[in-house]
C-alpha cells in the first residue's frame, strides 16, 4: 500500500517541481516585461510631453503592435522548434542589445536631434527600443506553452489567472516609475534603469531549470515561418479559427484605446504647482493605481477559474468592457475616468485568461507555439489598423469637429463640455461597437462547436504526466502503447482510467477518461482503485 501512492505520485500532477520551475519562469517573465514596458511607456510620455502630437504616439504605438503582427508566426515556430528555456535566453540577450544600441544612440546624437519628427533619429531611436520590445514578447508565447508542460490541465485556468495577476502588478510598477522617470530623470536616466533591469533579469534566468524534451519539430529543417503547420494546427481543433476571428475584432477596438487613451489622461490629469506642469507624472500614478485592477482581475481568476465554459465567460467580459468603453469618457471627470480604467483592467486578465486555456486544452503541445503564435499575428495586426487611421482621423476631423459649435451642438447633450470631447466620442462608438460583436458571437455555430471541442478534448491530458527527467534535465516521453495486436497504439488517452491529480490547493482534480475533469476534495490514501 506504501508502494503504490508512491508510484502514483510520480505520474500524477506536474513533473516534480514543477509547480515552483513555472513560478520561478512566472516571476522573471514578469520582471523582463516589467523592464520593457517601463521603456516603452516611458517612450509613448516622452514622445507626447516633447512633441504634442497625438499622431505620433498613435504611429509610434501602432508601430508596435505592426511589428509584434510580423514576428509573432517566426516568434511561435522557433517556441515550438526549441526548447523554452533557451528562446526565453535568447529573447533576453536580443533585448539588452537593442537597449544598449538606443542607449549609444542617446550618447550621441543631442536630445533635440531625437525628438525632430522630420529627421530621421527619432524614428531609429523609437525603432530600436521597439524592437527590443516586440522580441521580449518571444518570452510570453514560450510561457503560455510552459503552462501545458508543467501545471495539471485541470489548473490551466488558474495558472493564466496567476499569469494575469503578476502582469497586473507589473503594470502597476511600471506605470508609476514610468511618468516618475521621465518626469525627474529624463529619457537618459529611464533608459539607464532598463538596461540594468534587463542585465539582471537574464542573469536571473540563467539560474532557471525547465525540464523538457527536444522538440520533435527541431529534430528536422523547418521553414522560419511555419504558416501552414499552425494553420492546420488551428483547423485541427473545430471552432477555434472562429475565436481567433473574434478577439482579432476585439483587438480592432482595442486599436481605438492604444492611441488614444494616453492623450486623453495626460491632458485629463494635467495638474499646475508653482509654474511647473505634471502630468506625465499624475498620469502615471493614476495608471498604477487603476491597474491593481489587472490584480484583482486576475488573482479572482487563480482561485476560481473561469466556469465549466472559458469561451462563454470571456464574451460576458467582452460585452461588459464594451459598456464601460462607452461611458467611462461621458463626462471630463477624473474620477469617472479612473473607476471606468480600474473595472475595465480587472476584466482584461479574464479575457487573456479565457482565450490561452481554450488553446492549451483543445492544441496539441508539440504545435502549441506556432498556434499562440499565430494568434498574436492575427490579433496584433489588428490594433495598428484602428492605431494608424484612429490617430490621424481623430487629430484632423473628430477633434476639430468636436471643438465646434456644429459637434458640440450635436453630441454636448451625451459628451457634455470638456477639451477631450472628440476623444470621448469615438470611445463611445468603439464601445457600442465592442458589444454588438460578443453579443452576436453567442449565436454563432462556432460557438457551440468550440464550447463542446473544450469539455471533451484531451489531447494534453498527460503532457505533464509523463515525462521522465535525464542526466541533462530533459525528459523523456514514455513510449507508444503497443496495440491488442502488437502495433503501436495512437497517442492520446489511455483506456478509460480513473487518474488523480495533486493541485497546488490541496485538492485533487480527478478526470473519469472523457475529459469532464471535476474538483473534489482529497480523499485519504486508499492506494489504486
Amino acid at each position: 500500500m506504501s508502494a503504490e501512492p508512491s508510484s502514483a505520485a510520480v505520474v500524477a500532477g506536474a513533473p516534480t517541481g514543477g509547480n515552483r520551475t513555472f513560478l520561478a519562469v512566472l516571476v522573471n517573465t514578469a520582471a523582463a516585461n516589467v523592464t520593457t514596458s517601463f521603456l516603452w511607456f516611458a517612450l509613448t510620455f516622452w514622445v507626447y510631453l516633447e512633441t504634442r502630437s497625438v499622431l505620433a504616439t498613435g504611429i509610434v504605438g501602432g508601430a508596435y503592435m505592426l511589428l509584434l503582427a510580423v514576428f509573432a508566426m517566426v516568434f511561435g515556430s522557433i517556441v515550438d522548434r526549441h526548447r523554452k528555456h533557451r528562446v526565453m535566453v535568447f529573447s533576453g540577450l536580443v533585448t539588452l542589445t537593442a537597449f544598449l544600441v538606443a542607449g549609444a544612440l542617446w550618447l550621441a546624437f543631442p536630445e533635440s536631434a531625437l525628438l525632430d519628427l522630420g529627421g530621421p533619429w527619432f524614428w531609429v531611436f523609437s525603432a530600436v527600443i521597439l524592437a527590443g520590445a516586440v522580441v521580449e514578447n518571444m518570452r510570453n508565447i514560450a510561457l503560455s506553452t510552459t503552462v501545458t508542460l508543467l501545471v495539471p490541465v485541470e489548473r490551466h485556468a488558474n495558472a493564466n489567472g496567476l499569469v494575469g495577476t503578476v502582469q497586473g502588478l507589473a503594470f502597476v510598477v511600471t506605470s508609476v516609475f514610468s511618468g516618475l522617470s521621465v518626469g525627474f530623470l529624463g529619457m537618459g536616466g529611464t533608459l539607464a534603469i532598463a538596461i540594468g533591469l534587463t542585465l539582471a533579469a537574464l542573469v536571473h534566468l540563467l539560474t532557471i531549470r525547465i525540464a523538457e524534451e527536444k522538440p520533435a519539430a527541431g529534430a528536422e529543417p523547418g521553414p522560419i515561418v511555419d504558416l501552414r503547420g499552425a494553420w492546420r494546427a488551428v483547423r485541427a481543433a473545430p471552432g477555434l479559427i472562429a475565436l481567433i476571428i473574434f478577439s482579432t475584432f476585439n483587438n480592432l477596438i482595442g486599436g481605438v484605446y492604444m492611441a488614444l487613451m494616453d492623450p486623453y489622461g495626460l491632458d485629463l490629469y494635467r495638474w499646475e504647482i508653482d509654474g511647473r506642469v505634471y502630468n506625465a507624472e499624475v498620469w502615471g500614478v493614476v495608471l498604477a493605481i487603476t491597474a491593481t485592477g489587472f490584480i484583482v482581475g486576475g488573482g479572482l481568476v487563480a482561485k476560481f477559474g473561469l466556469g465549466r465554459n472559458p469561451i462563454r465567460t470571456m464574451l460576458w467580459v467582452v460585452i461588459g468592457m464594451g459598456v464601460l468603453g462607452a461611458i467611462f469618457t461621458l463626462r471630463e471627470w477624473g474620477w469617472l475616468f479612473a473607476v471606468g480604467i480600474w473595472i475595465y483592467m480587472a476584466l482584461i486578465p479574464v479575457v487573456e485568461s479565457a482565450e490561452q486555456t481554450v488553446i492549451q486544452k483543445v492544441v496539441p503541445f508539440a504545435t502549441q507555439g506556432r498556434v499562440f503564435g499565430f494568434a498574436a499575428a492575427a490579433e496584433s495586426a489588428a490594433a495598428p489598423v484602428t492605431s494608424f487611421l484612429i490617430a490621424p482621423i481623430a487629430a484632423f476631423a473628430i477633434i476639430p469637429y468636436m471643438d465646434g459649435d456644429t459637434g458640440k451642438a450635436t453630441w454636448g447633450w451625451l459628451l457634455g463640455e470638456g477639451h477631450s470631447r472628440g476623444i470621448a466620442l469615438v470611445f463611445v462608438f468603439a464601445g457600442l461597437f465592442m458589444v454588438i460583436a460578443a453579443s452576436l458571437a453567442f449565436l454563432t455555430r462556432s460557438y457551440r462547436t468550440l464550447s463542446l471541442q473544450y469539455r471533451t478534448a484531451e489531447v494534453n491530458a498527460e503532457v505533464v504526466e509523463t515525462g521522465v527527467p535525464d542526466a541533462e534535465g530533459a525528459t523523456s516521453s514514455v513510449p507508444p502503447r503497443p496495440g491488442p495486436d502488437g502495433d503501436v497504439a495512437p497517442s492520446g488517452p489511455p483506456p478509460k482510467v480513473q487518474r488523480t491529480v495533486e493541485t497546488t490547493v490541496g485538492h485533487t482534480a480527478r478526470a473519469d477518461g472523457h475529459g469532464d475533469a471535476r474538483i473534489a476534495p482529497a480523499a485519504p490514501d486508499r492506494g489504486r482503485d
